[in-house]
């Protein structure tokens, strides 16, 4: 299904996004409100400490239409495709502020560590990030600490936030091919 996926070669069109797509996709389906929990986070019980809250704000998006959707892994295992390997995915809505269409969701009770993230912009909310005939994403795409991406996904290491209680903020400026 995703040949090539870490390998710089001949299609440009796995750059990993549409994998990340195809997990976030997974997601917008069957996560709740981005404030709540999402529907593969554990319900937190009275003995459960409090954890700590990751904020990721997403820009530079081009319009108002479709959804956000974000990926937040705490390993590198599976990094950026498998969602069943990731700790929260989900999609958040878009919203007009004084500089441009943006987003912003927040995942709840997470312990502190480092976290990779990942961001789509789903224009037209079909859960997969839209490719042209050279595969080239239609669609925009972006990572934590905005890392240079050209034919392959960061790292897991280059899109690494640590995240401090109570809370830590990051902003993932998407990007369009």
């Amino acid at each position: 299904m995703l040949h090539g996926l870490r390998s710089v070669g001949t299609h440009m069109a796995t750059i990993a996004l549409a994998t990340v797509a195809l997990a976030l996709g997974v997601g917008f389906a069957r996560s709740q409100p981005v404030t709540a929990q999402s529907a593969n986070q554990s319900p937190i019980s009275a003995t459960t400490p409090a954890g700590c809250d990751l904020i990721v704000h997403v820009d530079k998006l081009r319009n108002m239409r479709g959804k956000v959707g974000t990926i937040v892994f705490n390993s590198a295992a599976g990094w950026p495709e498998d969602q069943s390997k990731s700790l929260r995915h989900g999609p958040s809505e878009i919203v007009m502020t004084p500089s441009g269409p943006a987003s912003t969701v927040t995942w709840k009770n997470l312990p502190p560590g480092n976290y990779a993230i990942a961001a789509i912009h789903d224009e037209n909310e079909n859960h997969k990030l839209d490719r042209n005939f050279f595969h080239i994403p239609t669609e925009g795409f972006g990572f934590a600490n905005n890392p240079h991406v050209v034919l392959s996904a960061p790292s897991f290491s280059a899109a690494t936030v640590h995240l401090t209680c109570p809370s830590t903020q990051t902003t993932i400026h998407i990007q369009y091919r």
